[in-house]
């Protein structure tokens, strides 16, 4: 018998179930640096604008 005769299309369900919960490893490491790159900006402009405000 070859491989191709015993190949499920649909997995196994617990396969399926565990890979369906992760989040490529890339997306995270995105999503982590545009939230820090986000607060880091938006400390910025918060900081401007106190400046700004007393002056």
């Amino acid at each position: 018998m070859s491989d191709s005769e015993n190949f499920d299309p649909l997995g196994s369900k617990k396969n399926y179930e565990a890979q369906e919960r992760k989040f490529p490893r890339g997306v995270v490491i995105r999503l982590f640096a545009y939230l820090i790159a986000g607060h880091v900006f938006a400390a910025f402009l918060y900081l401007l604008f106190a400046v700004a405000g007393k002056g």
